[in-house]
């Protein structure tokens, strides 16, 4: 089987119709999908939150059957993640597309088990000691996207499960549990 780094490849990615968007209703809507869960399972195991449109993307190519995503292809891809709620464009011209292989909502969970499995429910952190701190090294919450992280934690507070505090600088921007 076929990896890019360590990541194993489905057995679609080396059949060259599959780098050409398919002009039967049925058989693109099985390759849309594919195409879907191929790049939300890569950015999870990754930790990749941004594609750029124009910018090389390892899944984009594949030198072993000497195939590569059109433009057209690449956006139909995510486009399709966009309207399944698991990416969003990021600029108007649609060359940044952020990647959420786990939905806003999903993200704001995972905050919630962090916290209560650490025992973090009455303290102040900051939001860099949340994505980049020891307490959430092993986690799919160590690493991640700073927007996305603001926009779960967003989340929280409307919820009532926190309080974002705005420091002098990003870096010292401060969150309060109260789960």
């Amino acid at each position: 089987m076929q990896t890019v780094g360590d990541h194993k490849l489905p057995h679609f990615y080396n059949y060259p119709p599959y780098f050409t968007l398919q002009p039967v209703r049925e058989t693109r809507e099985k390759q849309i999908q594919l195409w879907k869960e191929l790049i939300l399972d890569y950015c999870r195991t990754q930790k990749i939150f941004v594609i750029g449109l124009e910018q090389d993307f390892p899944l984009f190519t594949n030198p072993a059957i000497e195939r590569s995503l059109n433009h057209e292809a690449r956006e139909a891809f995510l486009s399709a993640l966009v309207s399944d709620g698991r990416a969003e464009w990021m600029d108007k011209n649609r060359r940044q597309c952020l990647i959420l292989w786990h939905r806003i909502k999903d993200w704001a969970d995972l905050i919630l088990n962090f916290v209560k499995e650490n025992g973090l429910e009455d303290s102040v952190m900051t939001v860099d000691e949340i994505r980049t701190g020891i307490e959430s090294r092993g986690t799919d919450i160590h690493g991640m996207d700073r927007t996305v992280l603001l926009r779960a934690l967003k989340l929280l507070e409307n919820k009532g499960k926190l309080a974002i505090f705005k420091g002098t600088s990003a870096d010292d921007e401060g969150v309060k549990f109260s789960v």
